[in-house]
């Protein structure tokens, strides 16, 4: 071979191997090392980032651990973007609470006005009980008002959280008719969403995820009824964004 066509075949082997490596490094254990997501990031704060987080059976998150619950969840996922922040969770919430309950239970507790961020999950037990709807109308404004005013009266520092659909669960398939579950409750999201698009509130649903308990088991809980923990996850997932945007 020539010392011209050794330099030649030198050169392209040099650009093949370095080309090939920068494409896809590899780890010690020979897999392509996951990309890291910076999209999210929280400021770091001096003074500890409260959050607040109001509902019924699917904020206290009953049938899972306690850190599982969706309010935990998202809690745990905004500290992990900024380990310099501290961050404090108050829940009030309890299975079977109407709007009628939590309103009650607010005046009850009276929280202060503190909040940097409040979540707003309720309904779903109107719904169950067969309450009048216009009850919903009258007092889930009520619920924002007074949730917006734990926020010092900001309105953006609140998502209001659509109702999970029980008709994709074993319980739903077998209490009542499970098609007249989900346009009922159709009918309550529909209320909350037009409510929260009129006053610019912040909106996330996650029914649909919920409506796919049937095909997932997975993601519902092991009392057949209320969605898991990989079903909260899932909720956390839609909700980290709006929550990091609303706390910039």
């Amino acid at each position: 071979m020539t010392t011209t066509l050794k330099i030649i075949v030198t050169f392209f082997t040099y650009v093949i191997t370095t080309s090939c490596s920068s494409e896809s490094p590899m780890t010690e254990s020979g897999t392509t090392p996951t990309p890291t997501n910076h999209a999210l990031q929280i400021p770091s704060r001096s003074e500890t980032i409260n959050y607040l987080a109001l509902g019924d059976s699917y904020t206290i998150g009953e049938s899972v651990c306690e850190t599982c619950r969706f309010p935990e969840q998202l809690k745990t996922a905004l500290k992990n973007l900024n380990f310099q922040n501290n961050f404090s969770l108050d829940i009030i919430a309890r299975t079977g609470w109407t709007t009628t309950n939590l309103i009650s239970a607010i005046e009850s507790n009276k929280p202060t006005e503190k909040y940097d961020l409040v979540t707003l999950l309720i309904g779903v037990n109107n719904q169950y009980q067969n309450i009048s709807f216009s009850i919903y109308e009258k007092e889930f404004p009520e619920l924002v008002t007074k949730a917006i005013s734990l926020v010092k009266g900001d309105k953006n520092k609140l998502i209001v959280v659509s109702i999970p659909d029980y008709a994709y669960t074993p319980f739903g398939q077998n209490y009542g008719n499970p098609s007249t579950i989900s346009s009922e409750i159709d009918r309550y999201n529909a209320f909350a969403k037009s409510y929260c698009e009129a006053y610019a509130i912040s909106y996330i649903n996650i029914t649909d995820i919920t409506r796919q308990g049937l095909n997932n088991t997975g993601l519902v809980a092991n009392d057949g009824l209320h969605p898991s923990k990989e079903a909260y996850s899932l909720f956390v997932q839609r909700l980290l964004p709006k929550a990091v945007a609303l706390l910039q």
